[in-house]
Order: structure tokens, then sequence, then C-alpha cells
């Protein structure tokens, strides 16, 4: 089974929005490669974003990705961001674990972006990519917990 982008639901992405900002539903792309090459999807803002020198925001994507067991998506900024803007994830690397596609928030990526320099993006704009990553374990006792959650939900 391959990994699959989808949008969360309506419902999951107008929690705590007015109606103009959930209105931004429809304006979520879901992640793609830009070239045959890429490792990265781009992933693009439904909103748009105005970042004011050193200053950091919260951005609802509207997005979940299903994963097989063995994947993880590794999300970070777009690298010519960093190098124009400082941009950067607050926890710098974001971690996806193919579990938190079932958590009760629909597994919505959310990141938190840093900027260094004032800067724009029009909704539609990527602001950061995502890449699939296979990983293996190490010899372990048997695992019986299960996620439910984002930021911080396994303590």
């Amino acid at each position: 089974m391959k990994a699959r982008w989808e949008k969360v639901s309506f419902e999951e992405y107008a929690k705590g929005k007015n109606s103009n900002e959930a209105a931004s539903y429809n304006s979520i792309v879901l992640p793609y490669r830009a070239t045959k090459g890429s490792a990265g999807y781009d992933i693009a803002t439904p909103i748009a974003l105005k970042f004011p020198e050193d200053s950091g925001k919260i951005v609802d994507l509207g997005i979940r990705i299903f994963l097989p067991i063995d994947e993880v998506l590794l999300v970070m900024p777009r690298s010519g961001l960093g190098f124009k803007y400082n941009m950067r994830l607050a926890n710098t690397v974001g971690v996806i674990d193919s579990d938190y596609y079932n958590s009760d928030n629909e597994g919505h990526i959310k990141v938190k972006l840093l900027c260094d320099m004032p800067c724009e993006f029009n909704a539609g704009d990527r602001i950061c990519q995502g890449i699939i990553v296979n990983y293996d374990t190490a010899e372990e006792e048997e695992i019986t917990k299960s996620r439910n959650g984002g930021f911080g939900s396994t303590n």
C-alpha cells in the first residue's frame, strides 16, 4: 500500500475559524512533487500569510497523509525560503508518524513557521515540503500504546 494525501474534513478544518477563514478550505491544494526527481512534496498554504520581522505563525494546512506502518513524513520549510527569509519550523523538522492519520483531529497537519525577515505569501504559495521516508525499528518488546493527537501527544 502506498502513501496517500487527503484533505481533512471541512468540519475539522473549520474548528476555531470564522466563516471567512473557513472558506479557505476550498483553497487547499494537495501536496505534489514539482519534478520527477523531487524528493519533497511541496505543501501550500491555504490562506494568505504575512510575517512581520521576527515573527511566527501556526498554519492549519488542511491536509493529512495516510502512511504505511513503516513510513514517516518529515516536514521542513522549502530551502529557498530558509535562505531568503530565514524561515524555519519551530520544531526544526516535523515528524508525522503513520498512526497520526487516525487521531481525533483526523491527522490534520499544522506547522508553526518562524521567520526573521518580513515576508508575505498568497493562498496556494508553497511554504514547506514533506518527504516520505521508510524506516526500520530495533528489536523491542511488543508496543500496545496508540496515539491520539498531534504536538506532544505521546508526552
